[in-house]
């Protein structure tokens, strides 16, 4: 059997020069590649993950929460931190905003999601 390992993760949007310069703030990641435009690849320190942005035309924002017959999600990153109060403000200045509403069953303090430019969501959790 042929040796298979999860490089990265692309995600469509309408600006992959917006959104890759986001989690470059978010994660404190490095471009590594792509052609400054309609596609960019950001990687972690380690150079073992990478983040890719892909700009298209008919891209739709997310809509959250979720509603039947309006764009949704179709994944979304769980981010562990280590001090949730922080983590939220630090996102915020690198250009997320706190989705609304949260989930009423979990825990604030463990979970938040949170919106990216783009408006993919994204969770900030604690162990």
């Amino acid at each position: 059997m042929a040796n298979l390992r999860l490089m990265g993760v692309c995600l469509d949007c309408a600006d992959a020069r917006e959104l890759a310069d986001f989690y470059v703030r978010l994660l404190g990641w490095e471009v590594r590649g792509g052609d400054g435009a309609g596609w960019i690849s950001i990687g972690d320190p380690t150079e073992t993950v990478h983040l890719n942005f892909q700009a298209e035309e008919w891209y739709e924002r997310p809509v959250w929460p979720e509603r039947a017959g309006a764009p949704h999600k179709m994944m979304h990153f769980e981010v562990l931190v280590d001090d949730m109060e922080g983590a939220v403000a630090h996102a915020v200045d690198a250009g997320a905003t706190i989705a609304s509403p949260q989930p009423s069953d979990r825990d604030q303090r463990a979970l938040r999601v949170m919106l990216d430019p783009a408006g993919h969501p994204f969770c900030l959790c604690t162990d």
